[in-house]
């Protein structure tokens, strides 16, 4: 059986897209798949219980028959960390627990995927980091990163040379570049990726940004608010970053025509942003806090510009945070999204050099390459 470990050496890196998408390829490739997420940190509370979601969204897309206690051993939440700290939480029980849920779940699995938790060092405290986890359940590692400068090649390299590779083992199967820029393409293919297979760091591939993947339609940001729209203009584009309207009409208006699909969150009672925002061709919905009414007029304009205004009754920097949080915890996540991920790493991944050849894997025997899956 193989099993690989998805890490990431950030937040918000796509590490469940990416591993639900590889254990649909593997499954379409007549391999047996198992899933696992360790350590549960995307929290959220769940008939009286506070379970991750990721989770729960493998169990349904992957068709699993398992207990979430099982493919959730650890949940990582601050209490539970504040328990760590104080020593209540016994790291070795712990491990011995992640691993009874493993074996449990591995059970004539050809192979596992593993979902790693928050970021590399996610679990310190209890002995649970990434690369632990990796040592622990005996998994080879798919490192993602995000790239949009040189620098980016530091936080890599680290997290291959000291983390997972500590302990004297390489487990490091790859890198995979996710949510790419068109624009940092050239620099990655022809400088990045031979620097860093000269150091030993193998590159699996490259994934374009896909806009549906890295932001939130309007519609399902106005209902993760719970907020209300006041005119009829749709709700389909996407939201990718958030203005707090804070400034002055001429202040704003420069600065808003240099952004893209953004969000004004501002005041209800700011009716002289909301004209400006609304000149402003990157804005892509009004967010108006406070449960203030803007003038009717502003309800015109906007409903003539097909800019959408949603209002919410909460201030404007709980606003912020939510809004924000749904665009870090990529809380649209759902089979759509996986089936997404599915045809970009088809397309631009090694998927054969990470989940194998289902055929001879199957069997027992390692895998193999130069199908029609590999990247071109």
């Amino acid at each position: 059986m193989k099993t690989i470990l998805v890490t990431a050496t950030e937040e918000s890196t796509g590490k469940t897209a990416v591993a639900l998408a590889l254990a649909e390829l593997a499954a379409e490739r007549g391999l047996s798949v198992g899933y696992m997420k360790p350590k549960g940190t995307r929290l959220q509370s769940n008939v009286g219980k506070t379970l991750d979601e990721d989770p729960m969204l493998a169990r349904e897309l992957l068709g699993l028959d398992a207990e979430m206690h099982d493919l959730e051993p650890v949940v990582y939440s601050p209490t539970f960390i504040e328990q760590a700290i104080k020593g209540r939480e016994d790291p070795d029980e712990l491990r011995e627990q992640v691993r009874e849920s493993f074996d449990s779940l591995a059970e004539e699995k050809d192979l596992m995927i593993i979902e790693g938790g928050g970021k590399l060092t996610t679990g310190g405290i209890v002995g649970l980091t990434d690369p632990e986890v990796a040592d622990l359940l005996d998994a080879e590692v798919l490192l993602l990163s995000k790239y949009s400068q040189a620098g980016d090649v530091d936080d890599v390299l680290a997290a291959a040379a000291e983390d997972v590779r500590s302990g004297g083992d390489d487990r490091l199967l790859g890198v995979l570049f996710n949510a790419v820029q068109e624009g940092n393409f050239d620099g990655l293919d022809t400088e990045v990726v031979p620097f860093l297979e000269g150091r030993g760091v193998p590159v699996l591939g490259v994934v374009p940004r896909e806009q549906k993947l890295a932001g939130v339609t309007v519609d399902g940001l106005a209902e993760e608010l719970s907020a209300e729209q006041l005119n009829s203009a749709p709700g389909d584009a996407f939201v990718e970053r958030f203005l707090v309207g804070a400034m002055s009409g001429d202040s704003a208006l420069r600065h808003l025509r240099r952004t893209k699909d953004a969000a004004l969150i501002t005041g209800g009672d700011r009716p002289d942003l909301q004209r400006v925002a609304l000149e402003a061709p990157g804005v892509k919905c009004l967010i108006l806090t406070g449960g203030y009414r803007p003038p009717g007029a502003v309800i015109g304009k906007a409903e003539e510009k097909g800019v959408p205004v949603l209002l919410v009754q909460s201030d404007t920097l709980t606003t912020v945070e939510r809004a924000e949080d749904v665009i870090r915890s990529g809380r649209t996540r759902d089979a759509e999204t996986v089936e997404t991920m599915a045809e970009l790493l088809h397309d631009h991944a090694d998927v054969e050099a990470i989940v194998g050849d289902g055929e001879t894997d199957a069997v027992g025997d390692g895998g193999s390459s130069g199908d029609e899956d590999d990247a071109e």
